[in-house]
């Protein structure tokens, strides 16, 4: 189901990180700042033999439409209501709107649990939206099945996209991992998705290649237990911290690979 959220005060969201960092049992610092300085790029010849385009700066308006499609993280799971999800928090940290459309389970080759396939979910989206943005994210739901169709079902749902919203930047927010070490599925979709948005000149965004999380905080951003290997509240304020800085690090690049160093800036 797509829902918009409109931005709240930020006294609010500081309310929430804050709760969030004290379940976590965690300092604010170790919240919104745990991420080195090391460079780090996606392979840019994953998904394909084709060079890659150079990636323009990310143009938005000071209050942007953003639309976030994604599986279950989009959705919210695990967090303590899906309105505290890292999609939600988006709109109070970029200033405008997000427009949420998660299906938990949902891929682009795997149906979800409330909808169909990611490409089968963009045709139903509505045209009238008008995003400025829109952040496709995941999945690792793909993990669970063979790659066979994997590099023609990406390729056919992101020019859906396109014909939807013909005015809107895309940018590609790749699969986190749910589970440590990384499995080897997940990384392959992530080399494959990079590769991709490369041949296209958009932007992706790599938890895995800027190292989101790791063995050192991966216990407060994943529920392991009930929430079933999906972010905590705390989780998803962090994920909504680190989407955010890498968006605001494209709106102040030049022309680039795409590629966004673990310090928020662009390659």
């Amino acid at each position: 189901m797509t829902r918009v959220h409109r931005p709240s005060p930020r006294r609010s969201l500081a309310a929430i990180v804050g709760l969030a960092v004290a379940i976590a049992g965690v300092s604010a610092v170790a919240l919104w700042h745990p991420w080195s300085a090391a460079p780090v790029a996606g392979p840019a010849a994953a998904g394909g033999t084709a060079a890659a385009v150079a990636v323009e700066p990310l143009d938005l308006p000071d209050s942007p439409r953003v639309l976030v499609f994604g599986d279950s993280w989009t959705y919210g799971s695990a967090a303590t209501t899906p309105e505290l999800g890292y999609a939600y928090l988006l709109a109070d940290l970029l200033g405008g709107q997000t427009i949420v459309d998660g299906v938990r389970g949902s891929g682009y080759l795997v149906p979800g649990l409330d909808g169909g396939t990611f490409g089968e979910r963009i045709a139903d989206l509505d045209p009238t939206a008008d995003p400025d943005l829109v952040i496709i994210e995941g999945s690792i739901n793909d993990r669970k099945v063979a790659a066979t169709g994997y590099l023609d079902a990406v390729p056919a749902a992101w020019d859906a996209l396109e014909a939807i919203y013909p005015e809107a930047t895309i940018v590609v927010l790749g699969p986190a991992p749910q589970v440590l070490p990384v499995e080897s599925a997940t990384a392959r979709i992530d080399e494959d998705l990079a590769g991709l948005a490369a041949k296209r000149g958009w932007a992706y965004l790599s938890p895995l290649a800027e190292d989101w999380i790791t063995p050192a905080n991966y216990g407060w951003i994943i529920d392991t237990g009930i929430g079933r290997n999906h972010p905590t509240t705390a989780g998803h304020a962090y994920l909504a911290e680190r989407v955010a800085a890498d968006l605001d690090a494209l709106r102040a690049s030049p022309a680039s690979d795409g590629a966004i160093a673990s310090d928020g800036t662009s390659n």
